[in-house]
């Protein structure tokens, strides 16, 4: 469960949210805090005030994937294999392990014809699935997911979806400005000016 109490940080006040475990969407109008929400739970901005814990823990002492919307801006490697193997490498886990957990990625979203790929010759919705098959090799506690739809077909966009649900990541948060997202997830957050609108 994450757990938030009396957070503020930038236009945030949440004085207190529980979120269950399984796909929470979070959606709400351009600058209501959809980001930096996302942002706070995966432990790359800190509150300014209050606390937010997964599963009783703060978000930097958790594994965490965090898709940006343009994921592009955030691939750090030029070859997809290398990318996606990039956060187990710098978990220093075995190599054996990090092939393992590559191929498993890879396979679950139907890309492994692009391991060997650059990186930059990619499509935008390739660069989003390597994106998220890099976020979810490491196996996180909470998987991060700014508008990832946003630049999808619905039928591609309803298969990543449904991969996501198959993974087993314990916590996801997807921003999202899509009903067809947001109708089958397990739960909503709906922020407005920085505020939980619904309980």
């Amino acid at each position: 469960m994450i757990s938030i109490t009396d957070l503020r940080c930038g236009i945030l006040d949440i004085p207190r949210l529980t979120i269950p475990q399984g796909i929470t969407a979070v959606t709400g109008d351009n600058g209501a805090g959809k980001t930096t929400l996302l942002r706070v739970a995966a432990g790359m901005n800190l509150p300014e005030s209050g606390t937010i814990t997964i599963d009783d823990a703060p978000p930097r002492e958790c594994e965490a994937g965090y898709v940006a919307e343009f994921p592009d801006r955030h691939l750090i490697f030029s070859v997809v294999r290398d990318e996606i193997a990039s956060p187990l490498r710098f978990a220093h886990r075995e190599p054996a392990e990090i092939d393992e957990d590559v191929a498993e990625a890879t396979d679950r979203f139907g890309i492994t014809h692009l391991l060997n790929r650059e990186c930059r010759t990619l499509s935008g919705g390739e660069k989003m699935l390597v994106g998220v098959a890099t976020a979810l090799a490491a196996h996180p506690v909470l998987l991060v997911l700014d508008e990832p739809d946003s630049h999808l077909d619905p039928e591609t966009a309803d298969e990543l979806f449904q991969k996501i649900r198959d993974s087993g990541c314990s916590h996801v948060l997807w921003s999202t400005h899509s009903h067809r997202i947001w109708e089958n997830t397990d739960q909503k957050i709906v922020l407005a000016h920085g505020k939980v609108e619904n309980p």
